[in-house]
């Protein structure tokens, strides 16, 4: 599954323990070169140097993936510098363990705004120069939550977003396919990140696993190495898709 010579876009790829950072690294280490993205400059740009520590291109551009603006000099600034752009990478989220009883249309509009509008947004930008190349690899992150209507971590409003995402996707994927682009969404149970705003402590984390038939969180290289898949050659007949990574949590 090489990708070499391939330019890859990830978003919310800063955290120094998150899902983007991991996916941005494992692409790297299949040949890409990486357009690191986040809010966080700094993150990002720390990122970058792991990935040019590795012999591969990197440049770490700071966006809100909510704002079009942003969304639009990001794509600018990865074309200026590798001139094309192969994979994008939806991987920016923000998560809120509330119900909807206390929730505010504030709270509501600011979780889909960043899971759903941002991948709206994100990947609307990139398919002027995918289309160009006749290829194209999207891959979304979306969520177990999406499909248990929550039960995971997160509200209502995280559920509704990130089963957006899976709709969104699937529709995608029939308007771009003759491009030579193909679109898929993964959907993680719980993995061992930041999202919850850190991680927790190992009786923490085998108290939440007691529940999940393989007795264990996931990791971030787990997710990562189903995504590298997804951008590769390999998986050009796979599209419309959503690919489970749980440890069995929830079955389709």
């Amino acid at each position: 599954m090489s990708l070499e010579k391939r330019v890859a876009i990830v978003t919310g790829a800063g955290s120094p323990r998150g899902i983007g950072r991991t996916i941005a690294l494992t692409l790297a280490k299949q040949g890409a070169d990486v357009v690191v993205c986040d809010l966080d400059r700094t993150g990002a740009e720390r990122v970058a140097e792991e990935i040019r520590a590795l012999k591969r291109n990197a440049i770490a551009v700071q966006v809100d993936v909510t704002k079009q603006q942003d969304v639009t000099e990001l794509v600018r600034a990865a074309l200026d510098r590798f001139g094309r752009i192969d994979i994008l990478v939806n991987n920016a989220g923000i998560t809120q363990p509330i119900k909807v009883a206390d929730m505010t249309e504030q709270d509501f509009d600011r979780i889909v705004a960043v899971n759903l509008k941002g991948t709206f947004l994100c990947s609307k930008a990139v398919l002027a120069p995918m289309t160009r190349q006749g290829y194209g690899r999207i891959v979304n992150m979306s969520s177990v939550s999406a499909k248990r209507g929550g039960g995971v971590f997160g509200g209502a409003h995280y559920s509704a977003a990130k089963a957006g995402i899976l709709g969104f996707a699937k529709a995608l994927a029939r308007e771009v396919a003759a491009c030579g682009i193909t679109v898929n969404s993964v959907a993680p149970g719980l993995i061992a990140t930041d999202i919850r705003g850190g991680l927790e402590s190992p009786e923490r984390q085998k108290e939440m696993s007691r529940e999940i038939p393989v007795q264990r969180l996931g990791t971030p290289e787990e997710v990562a190495a189903t995504v590298a898949f997804l951008a590769s050659e390999e998986a050009a007949y796979i599209t419309g898709e959503d690919i489970d990574i749980n440890g069995g949590s929830h079955m389709d």
